[in-house]
């Protein structure tokens, strides 16, 4: 077997499953993986494959994730497995979204305790991050759990496609979440990321209702960086609060989107200028 029996499924005939977790509503073949590359049909029932499978891990200034409105000035132990469940061709950490790289396991205890004993050295808890948090959902709430017995923080970094009853088990034990409005586009998201809007417009409307929430998105020239799209973004997001930091940040080639050229610094600043008349915190990122 591999990880452990995963969280949001349902059984099927034929040996199939029904994955709950995300929008996708994968249906996996026995011995076959959803989507994400890490929910795994064994014996017709669903397994967290990544469950404690570690990639990466960093002590990060919390203004790294971003969060500049969260403890500014302050360290957070930043963790990531694999697996993802978009498909954006401009993925910046591609290699392990969607690759297979090497991996330690960690147990949640032992992460916890890591993550503890770097509180002389600043540290405020741990962030979920590098690749998509929510696939790995069950290590995630494990080692929120345990966190916040240490009365620490527990900080995720998200593409926000997630379905609304995982959100609602994890997000009392979340602080701060920074969630990826990629673009406003029902279009972009269709046809880039393979995903649907709507449905990361309702985890940011949840969670900024029950946590620190602040958003990101990444200008591509050509594909979302029109006035028009940053105004309909900001103002939507005003309506929530005009409290919500947008981050607006700069793109560079990455993975199969090496075809466009960075954005250009005029175009931020105009941008970040039209979003600053909807909210009160807005960020240039990758400057």
């Amino acid at each position: 077997m591999t990880g452990i029996k995963a969280q949001y499924y349902i059984k099927k005939e034929d040996g199939l499953v029904h994955c709950l977790l995300c929008p996708h509503n994968c249906h996996i073949k026995y011995d076959k993986r959803g989507i994400c590359g890490v929910r795994i049909n064994q014996g017709g029932e669903l397994f967290a494959g990544s469950y404690g499978q570690i990639s990466s891990l960093a002590l990060d200034p919390i203004e790294k994730k971003p969060l500049y409105n969260f403890y500014p000035g302050s360290y957070i132990l930043s963790v990531g497995s694999f697996g993802c469940n978009f498909s954006c061709s401009f993925c910046q950490n591609n290699s392990i979204s969607f690759g297979n790289p090497e991996t330690v396991y960690i147990a949640p205890e032992n992460l916890v305790n890591k993550a503890y004993s770097l509180e002389r050295s600043g540290n405020i808890g741990l962030a979920y991050t590098y690749n998509e948090p929510f696939m790995g959902f069950e290590y995630v709430l494990d080692c929120c759990k345990l966190i916040k017995e240490k009365g620490m923080k527990n900080v995720i970094i998200t593409n926000g496609y997630v379905q609304e009853a995982p959100l609602l088990e994890i997000l009392p034990f979340i602080d701060a979440m920074n969630i990826d409005l990629k673009s406003f586009s029902p279009e972009f998201y269709r046809k880039v990321c393979n995903g649907n809007v709507e449905h990361v417009k309702d985890t940011i409307r949840t969670a900024a209702n029950k946590c620190h929430v602040e958003v990101t998105c990444l200008v591509i020239p050509g594909l979302n960086d029109s006035p028009e799209e940053i105004e309909a973004m900001s103002l939507w997001l005003s309506k929530l609060s005009p409290e919500i930091p947008l981050h607006l940040t700069r793109f560079f080639p990455r993975y199969r989107m090496t075809d466009r050229e960075p954005t250009p610094k005029a175009v931020l600043l105009k941008l970040s200028e039209i979003a600053k008349s909807h909210l009160k915190n807005v960020y240039l990122g990758n400057v």
